[in-house]
């Protein structure tokens, strides 16, 4: 296995994210440019947080436009793994890979603390290493947090199982406590929350290594709802 982390102008969680990848969790990953224009050779693609080209206009409206992302498209069109965190997130919603869109925060604030989360559905390639109904304590650090959807894509949302990740004690207004959604295929997947950042005990938490583990399951036919 072998992940692409995207680089955008103005990314800030590019190097803690291939350091997640591969020296903790064992999955060789490779810095790719916005302006690169393909993927080949890549099990998995990660769009990391920051502020991609300032988040001018709107988080995410300008890296949608980036050469990469009609790459990362074919990608996940084809059935590949896509993970976008935090800005990435915002970006896959800006892309039309995800439905909805992340607005301003309800406070009006930017938001750093740490976030409990429930598992909503362990049965994904993202989420299959932690058992049902787990909580799990992610890293937090938006302004554009706040998820929202019309209310039918949300009943499709929740139709689906395509509701991931929802935050126990909403921090930013998000529709249905919703804190990371897949497409409805199961194979692109966003979230606000940062578990890159909770990979080491010294840091404060390893409850984001699930999420790295599980793609290593899926990649390896593992099975799911493997003990963390």
């Amino acid at each position: 296995m072998r992940a692409a982390v995207i680089t955008f102008p103005g990314s800030n969680c590019d190097e803690d994210l291939q350091w997640a990848l591969t020296e903790i969790s064992g999955i060789p990953a490779d810095l790719v440019a916005a302006t690169a224009t393909t993927l080949t050779g890549y099990d998995a693609v990660f769009l990391p947080g920051g502020f991609s080209y300032g988040d001018y206009l709107r988080s995410g409206a300008i890296a949608r436009f980036s050469p990469i992302m009609t790459a990362v498209k074919k990608f996940a069109a084809a059935g590949g793994f896509v993970v976008g965190i935090c800005n990435g997130f915002q970006i896959l919603t800006e892309a039309g890979l995800l439905p909805g869109t992340l607005q301003w925060n309800t406070s009006l604030h930017f938001i750093c603390a740490p976030a409990p989360l429930e598992i909503v559905n362990s049965d994904t390639p993202f989420t299959n290493a932690y058992p049902a109904g787990t909580t799990i304590t992610l890293p937090i650090a938006h302004g554009q947090g706040n998820y929202y959807a019309d209310p039918a894509t949300l009943v499709a949302l929740e139709t689906n199982h395509q509701i991931i990740f929802r935050y126990t004690d909403n921090p930013n207004g998000s529709v249905h406590d919703i804190a990371g959604i897949t497409n409805a295929a199961g194979n692109v997947l966003g979230m606000m929350p940062h578990p890159e950042r909770a990979m080491e005990t010294l840091l404060g938490s390893t409850d984001g290594r699930g999420v790295f583990q599980s793609l290593i399951h899926t990649m390896e036919g593992a099975g799911s709802n493997v003990a963390n």
